[in-house]
């Protein structure tokens, strides 16, 4: 589904939540989603290039002028795209072969940007099974778990600025 961009990907992380639980569903639903977003990515470096400009010329030439003033710091720029939702993850899938972000940075970015929406879609495919009220989504290890989550996220851009 990831690979060809076809909606829906989040009921099969909610499937996998309610399951196999937190560990194995986070697992299964980072491991799937990286492998499809690397195919979307080799299959646009393949045939691609005609279509992105066709379809996103102004969010292409964008990115492509972000990705050069970013290159020294590429992995940062990369996890943020995934952390945010600045440009969608389809986009980002995409163009990043068109404008020459490195695999490796894209894999990287991938893996680890995708963990806290995994996270919170398998939870909430757990919590589907169990609810009896809207307050029960909002337990205080949820909470730890995505700021720890966030904390270890940008802790490579603040590391970076205090060596500057």
């Amino acid at each position: 589904m990831q690979t060809f961009m076809i909606p829906g990907t989040v009921f099969m992380s909610l499937l996998a939540g309610a399951l196999f639980g937190v560990f194995k569903g986070v697992a299964l639903v980072v491991f799937a989603a990286t492998a499809g977003a690397s195919s979307c990515y080799f299959l646009s470096k393949l045939i691609g290039r005609p279509l992105i400009f066709f379809l996103w010329p102004d969010k292409l030439a964008f990115f492509q002028a972000q990705v050069a003033q970013r290159r020294e710091r590429l992995l940062n720029y990369m996890l943020f795209l995934r952390l945010t939702p600045t440009l969608p993850n389809t986009f980002i899938n995409v163009a990043s072969p068109i404008v020459d972000v490195p695999y490796h940075i894209f894999f990287l970015a991938t893996f680890i940007g995708l963990i806290p929406a995994a996270y919170i879609t398998v939870r909430a495919g757990i919590a589907l099974g169990e609810l009896q009220s809207v307050g029960d989504l909002y337990d205080f290890n949820s909470i730890a778990t995505l700021f720890l989550i966030g904390v270890l996220s940008v802790t490579p851009t603040l590391l970076r600025k205090s060596e500057s």
